[in-house]
């Protein structure tokens, strides 16, 4: 079965096109403006099942027939919208955490509820594996560890339960722990971050302030090098939601869209079989992508499209953030080779 059979066969991915286009696109202008994702989309993708996406085989409802159909999901909410799209994503490591950890007590308290959606997980480990020095430092302490510093880009405030968390010890091993989402006298939280697009994300930076992690909430640890050789993984899986814009301004382009179709599809299937080495020109591509769709469209909307309730001033702004989300020195580079070389 190729692809796009295998796709089409898939109720799972029926049903997040059909949310997409039904349901979040036409709410898309409200949640930009709002100061957060309304509790009724997380909900619904909850119903669906679709917060199980990286749920182990076993407990999963969803019908995803390969790991191009997982992406491909990812893609068809993205340009529904963006905003509840990239809270949702958020979730994804917590699940798979869970799935793969030894602390098996750990995960038989938690497991099930964040695969239905019951319990919502945000991400905090960017500042611990990063390369260079931690901005979170983990020390170990008597019956866990104490988490010290700061975690900048923290999605999904006030609306998720959990913590996925990281700190990084003097010898660069990882621990990884599952925390409460709530503040406390060692974790503050600063204000709602501006972005110039997403603000309904509540996006934060946190403070830990040797914060107190007992062993019972770790997940596991693991040598920061180990955990970076996978790194191009989490790119290219990310990689999906600028897929997702290009895609749906090029929806809205129909007629005018010329040759961004085919070149859509062209840096999907690249972005799924380059080796990892590869994976942050892919990642730029499609990123690079996004914003010439998204710009385009805006375009040909005319001057109406200026307006902050139109669809195409949302794509460009969001294409924009998708340029700096989730970046690295390999796709800054990459980004840069392609916006300042002129074409042909």
């Amino acid at each position: 079965m190729s692809e796009t059979e295998a796709a089409h066969a898939s109720r799972s991915l029926r049903r997040a096109r059909e949310i997409a286009d039904d349901v979040l696109f036409p709410a898309a202008p409200d949640v930009d403006g709002a100061g957060r994702v309304p509790r009724s989309h997380l909900d619904l993708l909850a119903a669906e099942g679709f917060y199980g996406l990286a749920a182990p085989e076993d407990l999963t409802t969803l019908d995803l027939p390969d790991y191009p159909a997982v992406l491909r999901l990812v893609e068809a909410l993205a340009g529904g919208c963006l905003t509840t799209t990239f809270v949702w994503v958020q979730h994804h490591g917590a699940v798979m955490a869970l799935g793969e950890t030894a602390n098996e007590a750990l995960r038989a308290d938690h497991l099930a509820d964040h695969v239905s959606g019951r319990r919502r997980a945000g991400l905090a480990v960017g500042a611990a594996v990063r390369p260079g020095p931690p901005l979170v430092r983990a020390v170990r302490a008597d019956g866990g560890w104490l988490f010290e510093g700061v975690a900048p880009w923290v999605t999904g405030w006030d609306m998720v339960d959990t913590l996925y968390a990281a700190g990084r010890d003097a010898d660069d091993t990882v621990v990884w722990a599952l925390l409460d989402a709530e503040e406390s006298a060692t974790l503050s939280v600063g204000p709602v971050l501006d972005l110039v697009a997403v603000q309904a994300s509540r996006t934060v930076t946190l403070r830990f302030d040797r914060h107190f992690v007992p062993d019972e909430r770790v997940l596991g640890t693991t040598p920061q090098q180990e955990h970076l050789k996978g790194d191009a993984e989490s790119v290219r899986f990310t990689g999906a939601l600028a897929l997702g814009i290009a895609e749906r301004a090029i929806a809205l382009l129909d007629g005018d869209a010329g040759g961004l179709p085919d070149e859509l599809d062209q840096v999907r299937a690249r972005l799924l079989s380059v080796d990892p080495d590869q994976v942050p020109d892919a990642r730029a591509a499609g990123s690079e992508l996004a914003l010439r769709a998204a710009s385009a469209c805006a375009v040909a909307h005319g001057s109406r499209a200026v307006l902050l309730q139109e669809h195409a001033q949302r794509l460009v702004r969001e294409a924009t953030f998708l340029l700096l989300f989730g970046s690295r020195p390999g796709i800054r580079t990459a980004l840069l080779d392609r916006l300042t070389t002129p074409r042909n």
